[in-house]
């Protein structure tokens, strides 16, 4: 649901009743991980996809009846080799869907709007939802978000009541939490619902989780969805080249937040870069270690000028990244690590580093060279091969490595 947060957002604004169905688990050769939502308004507009196609039709049916009935349920969708004509994934998975109507005189409304203002504003927060258990609690739902982060997303009536749903509780899960709503049973299945889900939103995970009924971490009869929303990853791009103009739009069309760094102010520019998040004119190397990163970052060097590759390089691959590559030519590659031993950095170290920086595309262009550099950027991050599908035995979906919803998307397959 979160992955189409900006959208559902505005709805809630807009004050439309919309239903929303949310891939609860996936199995075999399913297209879309966890998390991956369709919703459809009351007008019968329809935003998402959670099957790529194959199973959208029934799920569109099913947000419409969810509408007109405002009932939560389960369904799968899974390949019958014996009706070749039912609604199912012809690639051969299994796919779980919950579907939920989300009308705006319901109770939890106020829950759903503060997510996805919260989700569309790029901030931390999960939302657990009862997949599985008693029907009195099915759709039911919590807002996880980190303590003191703020609730501009007009919940509160006119009147200026706070909303009774809202806790300022910190559960056992740790110090630090706030949460909003509840899942309707003991108060027990909500304590630890809360701690659950903030561990799965530090993580930026998304996921299920099998409680009791008693709020027992173990297997009783409640399936919780739990839906992480964590800021995008961010991509540094450090060189403000032609190649770089053409990176900052793709790693802006794969959900990262794009910085463009270089020391020469008339070369970054915002004529030069109208997709970057942030231009920074300062040194490489500086930038880097004054700024934010975490283990989602990726950057990438395509100054090609060792008076600002080394200094950034020996800083960067010493830092827990997701990814350094370096553009250049072979010959640059061997010199470029020679003056990097030559600073002190150690093989194992080295051995982090991409460089010559792409897959082997036969790329030229910015533009297909940018598709290079990101074509390796989602392999590192996926575990790809980067080897063509044609004649390969390799799975075509892999299990999404734990990622959060949001930039880069990032889902736990149950």
């Amino acid at each position: 649901m979160l992955d189409i947060a900006d959208e559902l957002n505005r709805w809630a604004e807009e004050g439309r009743d919309f239903a929303v169905a949310t891939v609860v688990s996936v199995g075999g050769s399913a297209p879309r991980g966890p998390g991956a939502a369709l919703a459809v308004d009351s007008g019968g507009t329809a935003i998402g996809s959670v099957s790529g196609g194959c199973v959208e039709g029934a799920v569109y049916d099913l947000c419409v009846q969810a509408l007109q009935d405002g009932r939560t349920v389960l369904e799968r969708f899974g390949y019958s080799d014996e009706d070749a004509f039912a609604v199912g994934l012809t690639c051969g998975g299994v796919i779980e869907v919950l579907v939920t109507p989300v009308r705006a005189d319901a109770p939890e409304r106020p829950v759903y709007a503060a997510a996805l203002a919260a989700a569309s504003r790029g901030e931390a927060a999960a939302v657990a939802r009862v997949a599985r258990g008693p029907v009195e609690l099915l759709g039911r739902v919590l807002l996880v978000r980190p303590d003191g982060a703020s609730d501009s997303s007009g919940s509160s009536d006119s009147s200026g009541a706070s909303d009774p749903c809202r806790s300022s509780t910190s559960y056992a899960g740790g110090p630090g939490v706030s949460h909003e709503g509840s899942l309707g049973g003991r108060p027990e299945l909500d304590r630890t619902a809360v701690a659950e889900a903030r561990a799965l939103l530090a993580a930026g995970r998304t996921g299920t989780l099998e409680l009791s009924e008693d709020g027992a971490r173990c297997p009783g009869g409640v399936t919780l969805l739990v839906e992480s929303s964590v800021p995008p990853p961010r991509m540094i791009v450090f060189g403000a080249v032609d190649f770089a103009t053409a990176l900052v739009r793709v790693g802006r069309f794969l959900g990262y937040h794009v910085t463009v760094c270089d020391a020469r102010p008339v070369f970054a520019t915002r004529v030069r870069f109208p997709d970057a998040d942030e231009i920074v004119v300062d040194w490489p190397h500086r930038y880097l270690r004054r700024t934010v990163t975490d283990d989602r970052t990726v950057l990438c060097v395509l100054t090609h000028d060792a008076k600002f590759d080394v200094p950034l390089l020996e800083a960067a691959l010493r830092m827990p990244v997701a990814f350094v590559g370096a553009m250049g030519s072979r010959r640059t590659h061997e010199d470029r690590e020679r003056r990097l031993r030559e600073v002190g950095l150690g093989e194992r170290e080295l051995a982090r580093l991409r460089s010559p920086i792409g897959l082997d595309l036969g790329a030229r262009t910015p533009e297909e060279t940018a598709l290079s550099i990101a074509a390796e950027i989602v392999a590192a991050r996926e575990g790809g091969t980067g080897a063509p599908l044609t004649g390969s035995r390799t799975p075509i979906h892999r299990d999404g490595g734990g990622r959060g919803t949001g930039a880069a998307g990032a889902r736990e397959a149950a």
